[in-house]
């Protein structure tokens, strides 16, 4: 994710800090009525693995899903028992009543025995559900959808939960720290941005980076509209009695809040870039002026990552303008997304670095944000290397000779839940890559990025892991250097 650079915000690097993230205990959306209703029960012991095969710790042998996924920092976000392999999201919008009627089917696996689950999902109304065909109970409670089999899941069985649900979907806004992100109504349709658990205004889901899953759309709008989601498409789209239905499958692993169903009036171009990825670009109207920038540079820069980090890891590449001005951009995986500006080279070499970093490589926690927005700072001073505008020792440099600057007493390596995009988490997190770059030296730098990227592609990681594998690759103990650029509350020493 990148913001809207200020005037003060050096000419060749983006202006991080971004407006998207509430604390979900602040999200209390409408309770739909509950059909055979049971009322949410606390979970049995201990479950600070939150049921992700001991991806945060060990997994108890209770039977109900925690209602968080074990993320301390966020601790009710995401859910616990299973893990989703699979989401078909069958929705409907129409922008001149603002009303989504949608049906998801989501495919699981138990990582324990479960009698009952949960969802995230913040208001809707929910009409039915059903678990392998059979009707379940369900109940809500606050943006919790606790859902009961007629029958009990084992642990390890696969299961297949349908959730039937309609309603006026409403953003969740952050007017404090981080602005407007979710299912946002547009004029002439939506602009959907997701980071970092805004999923559950538009779909029921496990809302947590930590489970990936792979996903189809089904997306009807009204004629003489565009609906665009991650992926590709399936086929041209299917008008009938007014209404249009445009079908994408991401076959890729993919974070909820990677997930997007934009729609409204597109101006679209597509093609292969000079390595034959195919090519997705659309822009609102307005914005027809940038859509052959859009084009040429999401191909250009994409194909120039793909030599520096290693092969690109999804099937194709694009971009979307849309009018509604938020005054950010996020990397919806496939599709980054720009709200109401046309972007710069630099925030595009950002947002498509995200690709690599956050979309197929991605954070098990949030307080790693570092590994996301850091390295894709990182990939913006490299681009400016690579342009000749300047070279990523300067920009270093030049961050660096602020000791004023607030990012000192803000450790990135530990980002915090009440200021998750805080600037430190970009540019300290690129100054720490810098740093490392000059004590392991490039001939090690950048196979190291190549091979993070390798071993962990469709993954999760946390910064230990990081850390680890430059130690192993370079053959140096590192700990100090990453002990002082992410942890300490201060300006680390100057580096050589």
């Amino acid at each position: 994710m990148s913001a809207l650079r200020s005037p003060t915000t050096p000419s060749v690097t983006a202006a991080l800090a971004a407006a998207v993230l509430a604390v979900t205990a602040a999200c209390s959306g409408a309770v739909a009525a509950p059909t055979s209703a049971p009322t949410p029960a606390a979970v049995q012991g201990s479950d600070p693995g939150g049921g992700r095969d001991g991806l945060f710790g060990a997994i108890t042998s209770g039977t109900i899903g925690a209602p968080g996924i074990g993320d301390p920092a966020f601790p009710g976000d995401g859910n616990g028992g299973y893990d989703v392999r699979h989401y078909l999201l069958r929705l409907s919008y129409d922008p001149a009543t603002k009303r989504l009627a949608g049906s998801a089917t989501i495919r699981a696996r138990a990582v324990q025995d479960l009698t009952s689950f949960n969802l995230d999902l913040r208001g809707l109304t929910v009409s039915r559900v059903a678990v392998d065909g059979a009707t379940a109970g369900f109940g809500r409670q606050g943006d919790e959808l606790t859902i009961r089999p007629a029958y009990r899941i084992s642990k390890g069985d696969r299961f297949e939960v349908t959730v039937d649900y309609s309603g006026l979907p409403e953003p969740i806004r952050d007017y404090v720290n981080l602005g407007t992100y979710g299912f946002v109504a547009t004029a002439d349709g939506s602009f959907v941005t997701s980071e970092p658990n805004g999923a559950k205004t538009w779909f029921p889901s496990n809302d947590h980076p930590a489970d990936k899953a792979t996903y189809d759309f089904e997306i009807t709008v009204p004629a003489g509209l565009t609906a665009i989601a991650n992926g590709e498409l399936d086929g041209e789209p299917k008008t009938v009695d007014g209404k249009t239905t445009f079908v994408w499958r991401e076959k890729h692993p993919m974070a909820s809040y990677l997930a997007t169903m934009t729609t409204g009036k597109f101006e679209i171009r597509t093609g292969k870039s000079d390595k034959g990825l195919p090519i997705y670009a659309a822009v609102a109207p307005v914005f027809r002026g940038s859509l052959d920038n859009l084009y040429t540079e999401t191909a250009k820069i994409t194909d120039y990552w793909s030599t520096v980090f290693g092969p690109y890891p999804f099937s194709s590449t694009g971009g979307v303008i849309d009018d509604y001005s938020s005054g950010y951009a996020l990397e919806n995986q496939t599709k980054p997304i720009y709200g109401g500006f046309s972007p710069e080279s630099g925030i595009i070499a950002h947002e498509l670095a995200h690709q690599w970093f956050g979309d197929s490589v991605s954070i098990t926690r949030w307080k790693d944000l570092w590994l996301n927005e850091g390295f894709a700072t990182y990939a913006e001073w490299l681009w400016a290397e690579h342009r000749g505008e300047a070279t990523a020792e300067a920009l270093f440099k030049r961050y660096y000779a602020n000791a004023a600057d607030p990012m000192w007493t803000y450790p990135p390596g530990d980002a915090r839940a009440t200021d998750l995009f805080n600037n430190s988490v970009y540019v300290r997190g690129a100054m720490t890559l810098h740093a490392l770059r000059k004590a392991i030296g490039d001939a090690v730098f950048f196979p190291l990025l190549k091979k993070w990227t390798a071993e962990h592609r469709y993954g999760n990681v946390t910064t230990e892991q990081f850390v680890a594998l430059a130690e192993q690759m370079s053959g140096k103990k590192l700990t100090a250097l990453f002990d002082a650029w992410l942890f300490q509350p201060r300006r680390p020493a100057a580096v050589a």
